[in-house]
């Protein structure tokens, strides 16, 4: 098993660096330069101090000697300063990646405290109408997009029956409330970001695990059970520890959904989060703020496939000795 996880951290590094190779070619692909974004038409800048600030960033050399560049601050941790505050970008990282684990952390514990006990109980109680109820709502978790979601749900809950605020996570009142109370503040700001965040997670997995199971439930070993006279609910928990085997595969890619959907979600909720800040970096050219949120991501990402696979390996001993 040391050997097999092992090879799996190993084989990270090149994953990792491949994707950041990729993105900052892309990103320097782009049209427009970043010295403009800065400074606009503003009479007042001179070209010579446009051509200071590209060569203070190294935005006058090639794109390849740039990365090289970059790879070898980002080996000792350094990400380098903002090009529109100039403040170091571990920090701007660092001050917005718990807000982001934050919500990513409520979202993921929705999903499966909902997910597998619907899939299970739809499985058990195929054709009743809680199968066909969670079916339909299953189906509408598919279709409907869920930026679309997210904005009738600030209309509906924030606006009209203003249940929610539609925004923010520290307002500025919650300095002058005790503990307890800003920690309930927190909660109520978290509700509609979750929920939007969860939703579609919530509609795959559930679907997914009454599959799974309706397939365990299917198979010999179950009517050997039963022919046994093993209790109903004997047979349900002897199916659902089978039926869980590929579903911790889904649970590993769980995470890397949410990443990437945490820019859209942060933006529309204005979450501090490190979504928010990668869309008004790429919207601001402001490309080590880019890289710094991009390389983050994809640590989290590999991090979160590993999980996934050391899981699996877990609890089916043959990937293991197939893959190593």
């Amino acid at each position: 098993m040391r050997r097999y996880i092992l090879k799996r951290l190993i084989l990270m590094v090149p994953m990792l660096i491949g994707i950041s190779f990729i993105l900052f070619v892309v990103m320097h692909l782009a049209p427009g330069d970043p010295a403009s974004i800065k400074y606009g038409l503003n009479p007042e800048v001179s070209e010579s101090a446009r051509a200071n600030f590209s060569r203070l960033y190294d935005l006058d050399k090639p794109v390849l000697v740039q990365y090289f560049l970059w790879m070898k601050r980002f080996l000792s941790l350094d990400f380098g300063r903002s090009f529109i505050d100039g403040r170091s970008v571990m920090d701007k990282i660092l001050a917005a990646l718990p807000a982001t684990l934050l919500l990513q952390a409520c979202s993921i514990f929705l999903i499966f405290s909902l997910a597998i006990p619907i899939g299970v109980i739809s499985a058990v109680k195929r054709g009743s109408v809680f199968d066909n109820v969670s079916t339909v709502v299953v189906f509408i978790g598919y279709a409907v997009p869920t930026f679309w979601l997210a904005l009738l749900l600030i209309l509906f809950f924030g606006f009209k029956l203003q249940w929610f605020p539609i925004s923010g996570m520290n307002p500025w009142y919650t300095s002058y409330l005790g503990g307890m109370e800003r920690v309930k503040d927190l909660i109520w700001h978290l509700v509609l970001p979750v929920v939007t965040t969860a939703f579609g997670g919530l509609a795959a997995l559930s679907r997914y695990s009454r599959s799974s199971m309706i397939e365990a439930l299917g198979e010999k070993y179950i009517l050997t059970a039963r022919a046994k006279g093993l209790t109903e609910r004997g047979v349900v928990m002897h199916a659902l520890r089978n039926a869980l085997m590929p579903i911790v595969t889904i649970m590993g890619l769980t995470l890397p959904a949410l990443i990437s959907g945490s820019f859209i979600f942060e933006t529309i909720f204005a979450w501090p989060g490190m979504g928010r800040l990668g869309y008004q970096a790429i919207m601001n050219y402001d490309y080590p703020v880019v890289m710094g949120v991009a390389v983050i991501a994809t640590i989290l990402t590999l991090l979160g496939i590993f999980l996934s696979d050391v899981m699996y390996a877990l609890v089916d001993p043959r990937v293991r000795i197939e893959k190593t």
